[in-house]
């Protein structure tokens, strides 16, 4: 009889999306970080202060290893939750990893520019369209999204009912909400900078497009609880009232 023996897989390797905030340095001087960095901290909510962190040194600084080393330590002593640094021309994964950290791509996951796209062929060369390969399906949610509960679509995203503080929604396209949003929404989470956001009562958590968030203490007070739309203007979220 031969005997079979059965291997545990030590590992599995699972795809899940996570949301990290970005921590731009403007300025190395710890007393500058200790005091303004502390004083965020303290009006953050919970979820804020625990959650994970890529610092991304502004161009404008110098590269100085010892000075970003204790501006790393300083965040380090304040509780922040450093896990990458951001790649640029002066960051690599040498000064990543003196610090303890990894290294992230901000741009996508590119780190170099986009190649020029070649000219199009001419019409006899090129191929047949393929326009239902390139077609992502609108999800449409008609029952309430309660707390706990996540939706996410490859396409737009269309919620006909209430979103409940705790939910989420994401969604690569837009995100429409045709009820009261309280829970978090993410639009463009595969960094879409031109998804936008449309819901009837803005009472979210956390909105998010392409990565650019607001949460529920930074909404505007003359846009709570009213019909909104919200979209990206270069690095800034732009609400508009919804008539």
């Amino acid at each position: 009889m031969t005997a079979v023996v059965e291997e545990k897989t030590a590992i599995e390797f699972k795809g899940r999306m996570l949301m990290m905030t970005v921590l731009q340095l403007k300025n190395l001087d710890t007393n500058v970080l200790h005091q303004q960095v502390s004083q965020r901290l303290e009006d953050a909510a919970q979820w804020l202060q625990d959650a994970p962190v890529v610092i991304d040194v502004s161009p404008e600084l110098d590269n100085d290893p010892v000075a970003l080393m204790a501006a790393v330590d300083t965040l380090r002593s304040l509780g922040v939750n450093l896990v990458a640094l951001a790649r640029s021309e002066h960051i690599d994964a040498d000064t990543a990893s003196m610090l303890g950290l990894g290294t992230l791509s901000l741009a996508g996951g590119r780190d170099i520019p986009r190649r020029t796209e070649p000219a199009p062929a001419s019409n006899e060369d090129a191929p047949e369209a393929t326009p239902a390969a390139q077609h992502v399906e609108t999800m449409v949610i008609d029952q309430p999204v309660r707390s706990g509960q996540q939706v996410y679509s490859r396409g737009d995203l269309i919620v006909l009912a209430p979103v409940s503080t705790g939910a989420e929604i994401m969604a690569d396209g837009n995100i429409h909400v045709y009820s009261n949003l309280r829970g978090r929404a993410l639009a463009g989470v595969r960094g879409n900078t031109s998804a936008r956001i449309f819901c009837q009562q803005l009472n979210a958590e956390l909105v998010s497009i392409a990565g650019h968030y607001r949460v529920a203490e930074d909404l505007p007070e003359s846009y709570r609880n009213k019909p909104v739309h919200l979209c990206m203007q270069g690095d800034a979220m732009h609400f508009t009232a919804l008539n």
